[in-house]
């Protein structure tokens, strides 16, 4: 059987491409929402896309508790709190938040390549503070771009830097990113580093409008 990974927000552009190329890697995906009908929908387009894939939609509650060891939120800034409140009920002791948020500038009428300030430091802070203490939080997905995610034809041939204060729930993470094809995962260190990790989102985006494509990044030197 096959592990289950829920993302929530998965009916938006980052978690869609995400739930995709698990998906075809032979993750089972539990896509989340607001709206249980929209996440069933994505689903269902999801299941057209990759036709081997496993997919399902629920709400944000239902997926949080779906969900083996991994939840990744792939939501706006705007809504992350209040979402991760919303499923702090359902999460249970041995599953991490992987936290792909970024507080970018539209959060607050500004330009998307404006990284706005968090009193907390980060984004992935922010959401340590909303989930219970026993919950593992790590961030990551924050260079990847969700047009390459979801154009299953290219390789990715990238990196992702993660960020968490665990090294265990570090690996957890990366023993299911690894999944995908093309994606390598780089521990960046502790949780607190993803206040520069999250800046790199807003250089990627202003890059790829000037280039009109979409570039991520690679770390070059390792072994």
């Amino acid at each position: 059987m096959s592990e289950t990974v829920s993302i929530l927000g998965g009916t938006g552009n980052l978690g869609y491409g995400l739930a995709l190329r698990l998906g075809r890697a032979g993750v089972s995906v539990v896509i989340g929402s607001r709206s249980s009908e929209r996440a069933e929908q994505a689903a269902e387009r999801a299941a057209v896309a990759v036709p081997d894939g496993e997919f399902r939609g629920g709400s944000n509650e239902a997926a949080a508790a779906a969900a083996d060891r991994v939840v990744v939120v792939a939501v706006p800034f705007a809504n992350q709190v209040s979402t991760l409140k919303s499923v702090a009920g359902e999460l249970r002791a041995g599953q991490v938040v992987l936290d792909a948020t970024v507080p970018l500038g539209p959060a607050v009428g500004g330009r998307p390549t404006q990284l706005i300030g968090v009193w907390s430091g980060s984004a992935a802070q922010q959401a340590r503070g909303a989930v219970p203490d026993h919950i593992g939080v790590v961030s990551g997905l924050h260079t990847l771009s969700a047009a390459t995610l979801e154009r299953l034809d290219e390789s990715l041939d990238q990196d992702t830097l993660v960020c968490g204060d665990s090294a265990e729930d570090k690996r957890v993470v990366t023993e299911v990113l690894a999944n995908i094809d093309g994606l390598r995962v780089v521990d960046a260190g502790r949780l607190e580093m993803s206040r520069m990790v999250e800046g790199l989102t807003p250089l990627l985006i202003g890059i790829n409008i000037r280039n009109k494509t979409h570039a991520g990044i690679r770390v070059v030197g390792l072994s």
